[in-house]
């Protein structure tokens, strides 16, 4: 199966992104239900624009971080790290992505926050239920996607 399908199917199953990004010489980490678009090869999240990390993010900026389960076991680890950009959604690009992440996550309907994507231009997923240490390479390529 492709590297992208394999991953994409793994990142669709899932719903906590963590994300980091750096100004200056700060750093900071966050969590979100996120949800993914296997299409644009994205995550979509809400968070306030007050937050530490939009604020270093402003409207764009980038930003490395993982989605991972929570096994027992070395042998079930799997996980998604990844590199790209973040930015601020803005009118009906932000309409439609809100309505999806309401749709998967309807308790968000209460929240304001506006939607931020996390584009990745790099993904590695480790799926060590296929042998200890295996691992999928993905890259973004200009103007298209490759496995």
């Amino acid at each position: 199966m492709e590297t992208l399908a394999v991953i994409s199917r793994w990142l669709a199953k899932q719903h906590v992104i963590t994300w980091c990004v750096a100004r200056n010489d700060e750093l900071w980490c966050a969590n979100a239900f996120y949800i993914y678009d296997p299409q644009n090869v994205a995550f979509y999240l809400l968070t306030e624009d007050t937050t530490r990390h939009a604020q270093m993010s402003g409207a764009r900026a980038q930003v490395a971080g993982t989605v991972n389960g929570q096994p027992k076991t070395v042998a079930l680890i799997r996980g998604v790290q990844f590199k790209g950009e973040i930015r601020r959604l803005e009118g009906e690009e932000s309409e439609v992505m809100r309505a999806r992440y309401n749709h998967r996550f309807p308790v968000a309907r209460a929240m304001s926050a506006p939607v931020w994507e996390i584009r990745p231009d790099e993904l590695k997923f480790t799926d060590n239920t296929l042998g200890f240490g295996k691992k999928h390479h993905w890259q973004r390529a200009s103007g298209s996607e490759q496995a």
